[in-house]
């Protein structure tokens, strides 16, 4: 009868591994985020950016939040701890629901203001031929990345100063420098054909768009790991209550 019963128990909590499980991958992910963010924030420091000290202390207390929840989550569901989970379930819930609701409610601003902020501060440059040593180096970092040249007309927003940065070697993606359209540059040159604000702009929407994806992927993982601490829960009280009537005496084969 006693080896029966420990079979029957077994059975009741076939949730514990596969949530287990669930939360040492949110663990890992969480202690990455966690050492992206200190090297992030370091980089920062060191480079001497302005960065909002609100919006890093919030990005700290949710990743370390969201790796303590998941310790006691596992802690619970090792030591059968219904007030573990309860306070696992109760920071999940918590969790999952603002982030769901912050990024359906902020997706517009994001995709939209921040976008137009970008390129506003980009047009702002304009003329290229005259704008500061500062943006000189902006434009110069972007065209390397992207592969491009100049804001809107290409290469003709430099007029005669394209900097080297323009000099294109990938065939498909160069133009050769003739006659007067060179505006004074030199002749026979080879560079970027296609102007940078497009192709900036399209790469900071999936850029954004990403990070939405992102933010409310993991509150969809954060919802299922709290159903799962919900119908552990479960599984642990009939367990106990189980177990309590195999003491008892009074077990009815089939009762449970």
């Amino acid at each position: 009868m006693q080896r029966s019963a420990v079979i029957v128990v077994a059975d009741k909590t076939s949730l514990k591994r596969p949530f287990i499980f669930a939360n040492a991958v949110h663990m890992g992910l969480c202690f990455f985020m966690l050492t992206m963010t200190v090297a992030w924030h370091r980089d920062l420091i060191q480079t001497g950016k302005m960065v909002s000290h609100v919006s890093v202390v919030i990005m700290y207390i949710v990743e370390i939040g969201c790796l303590l929840l998941s310790v006691l989550g596992v802690f619970g569901a090792c030591q059968g701890k219904r007030w573990c989970l309860i306070l696992y379930a109760a920071g999940m819930a918590a969790a999952s629901q603002t982030i769901i609701v912050r990024t359906a409610l902020s997706y517009q601003d994001v995709y939209e203001k921040r976008v137009v902020r970008e390129e506003t501060k980009l047009l702002s440059m304009m003329p290229l031929t005259t704008t500061s040593k500062a943006n000189r180096t902006l434009l110069n970092s972007i065209q390397k990345e992207f592969e491009c040249c100049g804001l809107i007309e290409g290469y003709k927003d430099w007029g005669s100063s394209i900097p080297p940065s323009c000099n294109c070697q990938y065939p498909g993606k160069c133009i050769r420098l003739r006659g007067s359209a060179t505006l004074g540059a030199p002749k026979n040159q080879y560079v970027y054909q296609e102007p940078c604000l497009p192709i900036y702009v399209s790469e900071l929407k999936l850029a954004f768009s990403l990070e939405m994806g992102i933010q409310f992927g993991s509150g969809v993982f954060w919802v299922v790991l709290l159903i799962m601490s919900i119908k552990l829960m479960g599984q642990i009280k009939r367990k106990q209550e189980f177990m309590a009537l195999l003491q008892s005496n009074r077990y009815v084969p089939g009762a449970f």
